[in-house]
């Protein structure tokens, strides 16, 4: 049974949604949840709600500070740019990163929230929200802080659910829909103790080489995880580098920014590609991380891999043994022959 996702291309900026389905009975739809991007999506947008007279786009996300047992108050609008009504679900969640990739991400409906998503209320008559063509809705909400809030990022959003199946496709028994969201950021901060901390863990190398060593380039890509171990939100860099034999630079890859937001507490697979690696080395990789906004945080991971060509060395140790082989044999022959040689043949003629 395979599922679709939107086949609505993403908008700028990384998608806001995890995709599950709900599987209904034989005869009914198999519905995936939309990707929530971000802002918007061409047709509909979630906004802060801007000041009268501001853009839309005043504020790209929602950012607030509170210490523990405080409230504080918003606006969120939703904006219809089609020729029609939509209706929409409208909820609070929290924010995850994807663990392939580290995409930000909202989690969908059907997924309770349990940190700064379950401080957000938002009005009792919100739950569906019918907004006119070419309009706008304003929805108010209110955000407070539990009594027992640990300091540093809490992070998530508000996000409007279409409500409508779009593209249903039927796929055997069942039928395929989607829906589609978009979804508004919302980082808060609790003051106290800022603990930023990074790891960087499960460095590996997978090789793919020529069966025949220097044919064809060998390539490699090293993957490796990052764990956000503090309780800020960090925009991590990367520098990738590998030694051979002697202290040789394989690979030199400076300190990049990934472009991404690692969440307080969540860990991350990345994949670096690497089209030229050696063939016939023993080589050391190491990746090292970093933050430009905590230049203290400095965490690195390596690993080793001997580069062979493999099938080569296979086919010559198979020729070494088959000439080692013959060699003994030969030999064994010889001294085989000289043990039945007639006495005189070995005392020679007087």
């Amino acid at each position: 049974m395979r599922t679709r996702t939107s086949p609505y291309g993403p908008p700028l900026g990384p998608a806001l949604g995890l995709l599950l389905g709900l599987l209904l009975p034989l005869a009914g739809l198999f519905l995936p949840a939309g990707t929530a991007h971000a802002a918007e999506n061409g047709t509909w947008g979630v906004f802060p709600t801007p000041p009268a007279g501001a853009a839309m786009t005043d504020r790209a996300y929602f950012f607030h500070q509170g210490a523990a047992g405080t409230t504080i108050g918003d606006s969120v609008t939703i904006l219809n740019s089609s020729t029609k009504d939509l209706t929409f679900q409208v909820f609070a969640t929290d924010a995850v990163n994807t663990p392939a990739g580290g995409a930000f991400a909202l989690l969908p409906v059907e997924t309770k929230p349990k940190d700064v998503g379950t401080w957000l209320a938002l009005p009792k008559d919100t739950g569906t929200v019918t907004v006119p063509a070419k309009g706008r809705k304003d929805i108010p909400f209110t955000v407070k802080v539990p009594e027992d809030a640990t300091p540093g990022d809490h992070v998530g959003g508000i996000v409007a659910l279409n409500t409508e199946v779009e593209g249903v496709q039927k796929e055997g028994k069942v039928q395929v829909g989607v829906k589609r969201s978009v979804g508004a950021r919302l980082y808060f901060r609790v003051p106290g103790p800022l603990t930023p901390g990074l790891s960087v863990e499960d460095v590996r190398v997978h090789r793919d080489a020529p069966l025949l060593p220097w044919v064809h380039d060998a390539s490699a890509t090293i993957t490796y995880t990052l764990v956000n171990r503090g309780n800020v939100v960090i925009e991590p860099k990367v520098a990738v580098s590998a030694e051979g034999l002697f202290g040789r630079d394989v690979l030199s890859r400076p300190g990049r920014e990934l472009r991404l937001t690692l969440l307080p507490g969540q860990r991350i697979e990345m994949a670096e590609p690497w089209p030229d690696a050696p063939q016939l080395d023993w080589v050391t990789v190491k990746v090292t991380a970093g933050a430009a906004t905590y230049p203290d945080l400095d965490p690195s991971g390596g690993a080793e891999f001997v580069a062979v060509p493999w099938p080569a060395a296979g086919a010559l140790l198979v020729l070494v043994g088959a000439a080692t082989a013959a060699w003994v044999l030969r030999r064994r022959r010889r001294r085989d022959r000289e043990l039945t040689r007639p006495v005189g043949d070995l005392a020679g003629t007087r």
